[in-house]
């Protein structure tokens, strides 16, 4: 029996230090930890009353921060001065006490628990420093019957081990907490810096989602790292590029923007490597090229992802060697670029495909932004819709305002041109305003309508359900001709609900409605068309071709 009893009591302290030791893993939340270390000494072993006192930070006065099976009233009044009591003696000597018989000590002061509370039989009183690195941080203390089979020199053993698992919770806590704090500094720090430059450069937004972009640009802006923006067209990506360019030691250098995809084949090499006088039919004279401009600044290619495979191995010789060689020249120039890339595309994608370079898209894909869309950016919408609005009254010299059906229909949009069709569509419902002062939900629901009619066979359709409205100035592509087939149309690329990209067999008509908005932006560009394009986010083909389809030269 008496083996039988040992071996019951060998297993419950195997029991205690082993889930005991488990809770160091739970160091984030030292409350419930160290309250299962103290609820397991007591069911497994008779150690009453646990209590863990920590020093108050402003005072040397202990106080207990953890306890099992104490009252809210007993928690509070357990406080001792480094010189009270056996609590206050285990802190300053840093040595365990254990008293046999709390009724027969004079330095027990019965404050914690008051002994009417206590059996009515003999209690003893252990208290253990808890030590880290070789400083005592506080103080573990129990009670329990003397008259008990097992040694009191044994609880103690148990205890210092313990005390050492009270410990390592602590301090991993310590340096959580410290981590966090550091942390949550530099997040502060960021957001204000990507605020401040985020408002600065027209990133306008303080949604999570585009905090968490601005966020990630600043931490790039001055490392030479080459930058990926990912995300939808009309995001913003050559705004986060200029963005990255102005926040950087580069800003007194120029920035370069060329659009991969609004360049035909034939001349994009010239156009970005620059060529020789004589290199080819009309090169009359030496060029640069945007590449070689860029020196000392930044290149930002947009839509990287429609570059031609063997431009992207030249491109790759240019990240790698820091040279380009011009069109009809073996001579290599260095050159000293930041390049920033972006693409709607995925690129992982187009690799699988065999479509880009998979060691190029390694080069690219070192430092990657996603640009979230507009619809992923909640509580932003109403910010740009205004910002926008003032944008265009000073521009136009109007005074035009928002209605609340229209803040509440922008709102709910899912804007699947995002923020460029948003930009798009508040310049024209400024242009045609009821009574040139008020912008209303109608008013905006009509453009949206009219920048999405379908014409088949010349007639107006519909639109089908799954497709969402978008602006035609936003998503006609700069290389496409109009279609001979049907008059005053364009083949446009559409998106779908969820966001991706489908090519449509749909045709946008003209609508005459445009005609005061085309003068209108002529007007103001003082006759300049290419002036008057950008005003209205279209290419200059796009607004000569509506030009001249309205009879209007």
């Amino acid at each position: 029996m008496a083996l039988e009893a040992l071996d019951i009591a060998e297993h419950s302290e195997y029991v205690v230090i082993k889930e005991a030791a488990e809770q160091i893993e739970r160091a984030n939340e030292p409350e419930q930890a160290i309250v299962r270390i103290l609820s397991l000494i007591s069911r497994q072993m008779g150690l009453n009353r646990g209590r863990v006192l920590l020093r108050e930070k402003s005072e040397p006065i202990l106080y207990t921060a953890y306890a099992f099976g104490l009252t809210e009233v007993e928690i509070a009044r357990s406080r001792f001065a480094d010189n009270e009591g056996i609590t206050g003696k285990v802190m300053r000597m840093g040595m365990p006490i254990i008293i046999p018989n709390i009724d027969l000590e004079e330095d027990y002061l019965c404050r914690t628990v008051d002994r009417s509370t206590l059996p009515q039989e003999p209690v003893a009183f252990i208290a253990v420093p808890i030590l880290r690195k070789g400083r005592t941080i506080g103080v573990l203390a129990v009670n329990r019957l003397k008259n008990r089979s097992r040694a009191l020199d044994k609880d103690l053993s148990i205890l210092k081990l313990i005390a050492i698992f009270i410990s390592e919770i602590l301090s991993v806590n310590a340096m959580l907490e410290k981590q966090t704090q550091v942390l949550k500094e530099e997040n502060e720090q960021l957001r204000a810096v990507a605020l401040s430059q985020g408002s600065q450069y027209g990133i306008i937004g303080e949604s999570p989602a585009v905090m968490g972009a601005l966020s990630k640009a600043a931490r790039a802006a001055n490392v030479s790292v080459t930058v990926l923006l990912k995300g939808e067209s009309g995001t913003g990506k050559e705004k986060f590029s200029r963005m990255l360019h102005m926040a950087s030691n580069r800003q007194d250098g120029p920035f370069i923007a060329i659009n991969c995809a609004a360049i035909p084949l034939e001349l994009l090499e010239s156009e970005l490597f620059g060529h020789e006088k004589g290199a080819f039919t009309g090169a009359t004279q030496t060029k640069p090229g945007k590449i070689e401009m860029a020196h000392h600044g930044t290149l930002f290619l947009d839509e990287i992802g429609d570059l031609d495979f063997g431009l992207q191995a030249k491109l790759l010789r240019v990240l790698e060697d820091r040279t380009i060689t011009r069109v009809g020249s073996n001579k290599p120039i260095p050159v000293d670029v930041r390049i920033i890339v972006a693409s709607h595309k995925n690129l992982q994608t187009s690799v699988n495909e065999g479509n880009f370079r998979l060691d190029l898209f390694y080069r690219l894909n070192v430092f990657p932004i996603e640009l979230p869309p507009l619809r992923e950016r909640d509580g932003d919408i109403r910010l740009l819709a205004r910002h926008f609005l003032n944008q265009a009254n000073q521009e136009y010299h109007t005074n035009v305002i928002f209605d609340r059906g229209a803040i509440a229909f922008l709102e709910t949009y899912e804007w699947p041109g995002n923020i460029r069709q948003l930009e798009n569509i508040i310049k024209r419902a400024v242009l045609l305003a009821e009574d040139g002062q008020m912008i209303t939900d109608r008013l905006i629901r009509r453009i949206i309508r009219e920048e999405s009619g379908i014409v088949f066979n010349g007639e107006a359709t519909e639109q089908p359900e799954e497709v969402k409205a978008i602006s035609v100035n936003d998503e006609i592509s700069t290389r496409m001709e109009p279609q001979p087939q049907y008059e005053a149309t364009f083949a446009p690329q559409v998106m779908s609900r969820n966001g991706s990209d489908e090519i449509k067999r749909n045709y946008w008509k003209v609508s005459e409605s445009e005609k005061d908005i085309l003068l209108q932006a002529l007007e103001r560009a003082h006759g300049n068309k290419s002036h008057a394009a950008r005003m209205l986010n279209m290419t200059p083909r796009q607004y000569n071709y509506r030009f001249k389809k309205l009879g209007l030269g």
